[in-house]
């Protein structure tokens, strides 16, 4: 990918005829993405990937670029297999006596607890890990479990997660503060991250992503040395990760304090699962006099299964435009799984429950391809050509006049075209020019006043709204030449209030959970 053509006319040659009222049609999606080829070739170094997505995953015509975190299971393995998928029942503990005395564990949660360590890169004779509800729980229990004297985040958008912290600091009349981002580029001011770090002589709790979730900008890993160096303790916030990615981190050289990161069941179809708490037991101690937390979980096995992921025969939920053939054209795709028959079922869940195996396909998948496909698979370019920023995407969309649409519209009408996205909202941004501080402010308040989701007044200057689109291995061409072709929709006077209006005589109501 490196070789290519530059972006601009790389753009041109994958996208010849995308057209505000152009229908998205086969020929036209296998036309674009022989072109692509053509300007990226090394992009076929990475079939293995569309193998896989093609065998294991039919998503049913649906675009997918809402999912952060790591899947565990396929969609083929539910349907095909009898592998023991799990529930979550929760629990009332003390954090310090869960993680220094909490006893035997099922033989269930055992395994998934060295599958999981594995995959993360994690050693279990330096840390511990407690499974959460999710990855808000995982912040909620550490956040009541901490000793504040003082908070220093470093995001660039607003992190329901973190919130629990910001209160329980401010509850115990800590400090809270967080890292400040340049507008556009969105990179940390090095500066007055580094004297708040050094300067503070009351330390406390440095939360830091190694990259943004929202923007995908990459921090140092030096800010982490830095900070432990100053007498903070660091939680590694390792949900924006790709999979893969932990294993260029090095945890014997930066070994956070705590680590929280998250799993989901099965890539467009479950998206949910667990949050993982890592608490390093060198600093367990500082937990001593932590309260009872709800948060906290055991993971075990199912009982029943639905009858629809009992069948052994395959269901047709559609295929992509792009066939095996076409997006391969290197080898034909061989070790297809065979069908299992009733008898092959009771067998083989004998075998596992005698054995206590649990095959988790998603992480396998992600372990078949490695890092160093998976970090060629996806490249997001920008207005100037960077690649070391992790695979996601904050953006806004304007209509043909230039103004901005608003981005929670712009995510309903994507899900209307069977296209997921998400919703966020940029934090600390400091703008150099002035002038364009205030025509920032002035879209992100015309946008938030229509909005449903800020009923609070002080939220009005807090952030500016962006859609988020995020990118994994599984992610393939046909997924992104959709997006491209549905934001050129925008481009078309007429697109917008014609799909308000359908929006609105279908008498659709918004529900805010």
């Amino acid at each position: 990918m490196t070789s290519s053509p530059s972006i601009k006319e790389a753009s041109r040659a994958c996208f010849p005829r995308c057209c505000p009222n152009q229908l998205l049609e086969e020929h036209s999606i296998k036309h674009s993405f022989s072109n692509m080829k053509k300007a990226f070739p090394n992009y076929l170094e990475t079939d293995r990937a569309d193998r896989i997505r093609d065998q294991e995953y039919s998503l049913s015509n649906h675009v997918c670029l809402d999912y952060i975190g790591h899947g565990l299971f396929s969609y083929s393995q539910q349907l095909h297999s009898n592998a023991p998928f799990f529930s979550i029942r929760y629990k009332s503990v003390n954090l310090y006596a869960q993680i220094t005395h909490g006893g035997p564990e099922p033989e269930f949660e055992t395994t998934i607890k060295k599958r999981i360590f594995r995959f993360m890169n994690v050693s279990s004779d330096d840390y511990s890990l407690v499974f959460t509800a999710n990855q808000s729980s995982a912040f909620k229990v550490l956040a009541e479990s901490y000793p504040y004297p003082n908070l220093l985040t470093v995001y660039d958008h607003q992190n329901e997660a973190v919130e629990p912290m910001v209160d329980n600091c401010r509850k115990r009349s800590g400090w809270v503060d967080s890292a400040v981002f340049s507008w556009p580029s969105m990179r940390i001011q090095s500066k007055g991250l580094r004297k708040l770090v050094v300067t503070k002589k009351k330390k406390g709790l440095f939360v830091f992503p190694l990259q943004s979730k929202v923007t995908g900008s990459r921090y140092s890993y030096l800010w982490m040395g830095l900070a432990q160096e100053n007498g903070w303790h660091v939680c590694l916030d390792a949900n924006a990760l790709g999979a893969k990615d932990m294993e260029t981190l090095g945890l014997s050289l930066f070994q956070p304090d705590f680590l929280i990161c998250s799993f989901y069941k099965v890539f467009g179809e479950n998206p949910s699962g667990f949050g993982c708490l890592f608490i390093k037991k060198s600093t367990s101690l500082v937990l001593k006099n932590s309260n009872t937390n709800a948060g906290v979980v055991n993971i075990v096995e199912a009982s029943n299964r639905p009858l629809y992921l009992q069948a052994s025969g395959s269901i047709n939920r559609g295929k992509t435009v792009l066939s095996n053939q076409e997006t391969l054209e290197i080898q034909e795709i061989g070790d297809r799984k065979d069908e299992v028959s009733f008898l092959d079922i009771k067998s083989r869940k004998k075998e596992r429950n005698s054995s206590g195996d649990i095959e988790f396909r998603g992480l396998d998948n992600a372990d078949s391809l490695g890092l160093v496909l998976i970090s060629s698979r996806v490249r997001i370019y920008g207005p100037k050509v960077r690649v070391d920023r992790g695979p996601v995407v904050a953006f806004n969309v304007f209509d043909w006049k230039g103004e901005k649409i608003e981005p929670t519209l712009v995510q309903k009408l994507a899900d209307r075209h069977n296209i997921s996205l998400s919703y966020a909202i940029l934090k600390h941004v400091s703008f150099v020019d002035k002038s364009s501080e205030e025509r920032e402010r002035s879209v992100e308040v015309k946008s938030f006043e229509s909005s449903m989701l800020t009923k609070k007044k002080d939220r009005l200057d807090l952030g500016i709204p962006v859609i988020m689109a995020a990118l994994g291995f599984l992610t393939n061409f046909e997924d992104v030449y959709r997006l491209w072709a549905f934001v050129s929709r925008f481009l078309d006077a007429d697109f917008v209030e014609k799909e308000r209006w359908r929006y609105m005589a279908l008498n659709q109501t918004t529900v805010e959970v």
